[in-house]
């Protein structure tokens, strides 16, 4: 008998040992994981930026204060041909090859600091600005050998890359944004959530509480548990066939990607709302229909306060699956060049994965810290929304 006791003892102290193993394991991978992203993705938080020196008066520019302090100044400085500014000083003050030292984002705080103060325009003046994303690269060691002379040359420092939080998609890597992207994802969030829940948890209350036990609920319980094992390309495929090819909807818009990722999370926030309305003792019910309750007034204001935080595990575990699906919103068209935020849920967008995506297949160096920093930023985005959810989950969490 104690021989195996003994071997009990030394069994459950190795399945001690060997789950501390593995939650070691899990946390270290995490770990591991978050550093690199954090390393990698530090760059595209900051820029490099060289002193330039600008002769405005004597300069081919066609601009005059008067106009840097209209209504259309941005339209107008936008065309005034700042790149051929830029790179005529840059080769006056470093030498032949500087043209490449700065490129469109330089132009773009340049005009930035026009409108910001005309009177520039009247003086010579030397500006702090951004330089161009190969010689971003070079500037952080991994450009090429002349690039990287050339930065050498140049008086630079590095600032924060507030642009980078501000703009949105571009074709050169100096310029490139998540706002875009982020918002779209946002306003894609917004219509999946106001889809998915409410329906997804009227759903589970009638089939909890109201539907006759026969075969077409016992029918409709099989087709929810193996919708929500559906690939998540299923859903995009379905999307593409009925809200583009029937339906008409605009493509490569928050409202079609929100549709599409409502279906696929739906089947989750039924099985989990028909788990937590099961887990509400019956008792309760009971105490209910006792003191003269409706039906109705049994599942809404008792049944349903109580299952709340089981349901809003459920919703968050389909968002947070939503929110970082890639091949659904690829199937409906979100995959396009958007150089301009959306406006609302029918303008075209993209949204962060596909963002990332998208910037990963780049040639362009630059691409790389920036595609870390998008994920850098949706890991904090879905931070965010998942403790929201969190949040109300536990302050409408009952014990009993």
């Amino acid at each position: 008998m104690r021989k195996r006791v003994a071997r009990r003892y030394a069994a459950e102290r190795r399945f001690r040992f060997l789950g501390l193993v593995a939650v070691g394991l899990s946390v270290a991978f995490l770990a591991f994981l978050l550093a690199t992203m954090a390393w990698r993705g530090a760059g595209g938080f900051v820029r490099t930026e060289a002193k330039l020196a600008i002769d405005f008066p004597r300069s081919d520019l066609m601009l005059d204060e008067a106009t840097l302090r209209g209504p259309q100044a941005a339209e107008t400085v936008a065309s005034a041909g700042l790149d051929g500014i830029l790179e005529r000083a840059a080769v006056q003050q470093y030498g032949k090859g500087a043209g490449n030292l700065f490129g469109g984002a330089s132009a773009r705080a340049l005009g930035d600091q026009l409108m910001e103060d005309p009177s520039l325009l009247s003086r010579k003046a030397e500006l702090w600005l951004p330089v161009s994303s190969k010689a971003d690269v070079a500037a952080k060691g991994d450009g090429d050998p002349a690039m990287e002379a050339l930065i050498a040359k140049a008086d630079t420092r590095k600032a924060f890359n507030g642009n980078f939080l501000t703009a949105s998609d571009a074709t050169d890597a100096s310029e490139v944004g998540i706002w875009g992207a982020l918002k779209g994802s946002f306003l894609t969030i917004l219509v999946t959530m106001a889809l998915a829940f409410p329906i997804g948890v009227f759903s589970a209350l009638y089939l909890e509480e109201f539907a006759p036990r026969n075969r077409w609920t016992d029918l409709i319980e099989v087709s929810i548990n193996n919708l929500a094992a559906v690939p998540s390309i299923i859903f995009g495929l379905l999307g593409l066939a009925v809200f583009l090819n029937f339906m008409h909807l605009p493509r490569s818009a928050p409202l079609v990607g929100g549709l599409t990722l409502a279906l696929m999370t739906m089947p989750v926030i039924v099985i989990a709302g028909r788990n937590a309305i099961k887990s509400v003792p019956p008792s309760i019910r009971d105490a209910a229909l006792g003191v003269g309750a409706s039906k109705m007034q049994v599942v809404f204001h008792h049944v349903l306060p109580l299952a709340l935080p089981g349901i809003l595990t459920g919703t968050i575990i389909g968002m947070a699956r939503a929110l970082g699906e890639t091949a659904p919103l690829l199937m409906i068209g979100m995959r396009a060049f958007i150089a301009t935020p959306p406006q609302g849920i029918s303008e075209p967008a993209s949204v962060l994965p596909v963002q990332i995506f998208l910037w990963s297949d780049e040639v362009d160096r630059g691409f790389v810290e920036k595609t870390s920093a998008a994920i850098i930023v949706l890991l904090i985005f879905m931070l965010l929304m998942n403790g929201l959810a969190i949040y109300l989950r536990n302050k409408f969490e009952r014990r009993w």
